[in-house]
């Protein structure tokens, strides 16, 4: 049986997974100084080696072509969710042991310490987003 349910696409909701998407593919290369940024890299070596930089990209892109039509595959606005909540997560647990090294990393370098103040915070509204466009999106598909 097929069902067609009208499902609204809705311009800001397009736009803020084209801006999700920028910070990553923009974001990333601009705080890694176009890949020369070690130091992003040997505060968090697991989070942020260069390949995971690249991923990080990648995943901007994701929510880029996700963007065009969001509203045809709600399942994937939520993979996006749980992604940024692992990243948020991860920064939690960062921050919890490394909070008193933030000034020492802000004098080395601004954009470092600015990215590693910040990025968890990025993450999680943006989650909060992807989770909202889910749980919106799967009102108008009921199974």
């Amino acid at each position: 049986m097929n069902h067609h349910f009208h499902i609204p696409k809705e311009k800001w909701i397009q736009s803020l997974f084209f801006l999700a998407g920028g910070v990553n593919f923009i974001g990333i290369p601009i705080f890694s100084k176009f890949f020369t940024n070690t130091y992003l890299s040997e505060i968090d070596p697991a989070t942020f080696s260069s390949v995971s930089l690249v991923i990080i990209m990648l995943w901007g892109l994701a929510y880029i072509a996700l963007g065009f039509h969001y509203h045809l595959a709600p399942y994937v606005s939520a993979v996006f969710a749980v992604e940024k909540f692992f990243y948020t997560g991860v920064w939690i647990i960062w921050m919890k042991y490394n909070l008193a090294s933030l000034p020492s990393i802000y004098s080395r370098d601004l954009l470092t310490g600015f990215f590693y103040s910040v990025y968890g915070v990025n993450d999680f509204l943006f989650g909060v987003f992807f989770l909202f466009v889910f749980i919106r999106i799967r009102k108008y598909r009921p199974e």
